[in-house]
């Protein structure tokens, strides 16, 4: 690794979760590899906090971390809507002039300029809306209407499914400093009907940089298998051993 440093691999979540999809992660990273996950406002330990539905507040919650981070490599992974969060903020930094991620990685999302069924369906009737979060498995057996999970989860979701429309419709405006040029890692589960692989492949159109797409078994959820941390632990440290400090004049000015 470079100078010995972990190479930091912040982690984002998909709608409705906290961070327990991450709690595996750092023995299956092992060493060389630092996981960061990133609990958003109104959930778990943040439950009493607002919950973000907008590009603006995501990144007041959002930048610090990253403007006052300890200088070497780090890599961003955001899962379904976690995708856009961690490109959202990659194209922050880059309009900010600040140092991005070595590396980009994105899962379980189709690119900002494709169709998405799970935000189109952001004020669907809840019908609707439990019909698909069904098919994708993500509604626990037994949870009944007006019970725990409905109460509790429901409206995170709505939420998030609001925040994620709110990502792809910034994410289409023009870049201010030029296209973004971060190296990309574009990730399918092999059985999500959300996110196929063909959909996965147009993040290529999304920076300038190498882009390199996967398929791993598993489907939406394929963060809870084996293979994601996996390639993300290798992609990590080819950063750890390939990564240089950014040269002053790349700044914007």
């Amino acid at each position: 690794m470079h100078d010995d440093r972990p190479v930091r691999l912040h982690c984002f979540a998909h709608a409705g979760a906290g961070v327990s999809s991450f709690h595996g992660w750092p023995a299956a990273l092992g060493r060389g590899v630092e996981p960061v996950p990133h609990l958003l406002p109104g959930r778990d330990a943040r439950r009493h906090e607002p919950r973000v539905t907008g590009r603006d507040a995501l990144l007041a919650d959002l930048m610090g971390r990253f403007t006052d981070a300890p200088p070497g490599p780090y890599v961003l992974y955001g899962h379904s809507l976690g995708a856009l969060v961690a490109y959202t903020l990659t194209r922050a930094l880059h309009e900010a002039g600040l140092p991005g991620p070595a590396l980009l990685a994105v899962g379980a999302c189709p690119p900002p300029d494709a169709p998405s069924d799970l935000s189109d369906a952001r004020t669907a009737s809840d019908e609707h809306l439990l019909g698909l979060l069904r098919d994708l498995g993500a509604v626990p057996e037994g949870a009944a209407p007006g019970g725990f999970w409905h109460r509790t989860v429901m409206p995170v979701l709505r939420d998030d499914l609001a925040l994620a429309d709110a990502l792809r419709r910034a994410a289409r405006e023009p870049l201010a400093h030029g296209p973004l040029r971060v190296p990309l890692l574009a990730v399918a589960g092999a059985d999500d009907p959300v996110a196929r692989p063909a959909a996965m492949a147009g993040w290529r159109r999304w920076t300038a940089g190498p882009v390199v797409t996967r398929t791993v078994p598993g489907d939406h959820f394929f963060v809870h298998g084996h293979a994601l941390p996996r390639l993300l632990r290798r992609a990590c440290r080819v950063v750890g051993r390939t990564w240089r400090a950014p040269a002053p004049a790349d700044a914007h000015t």
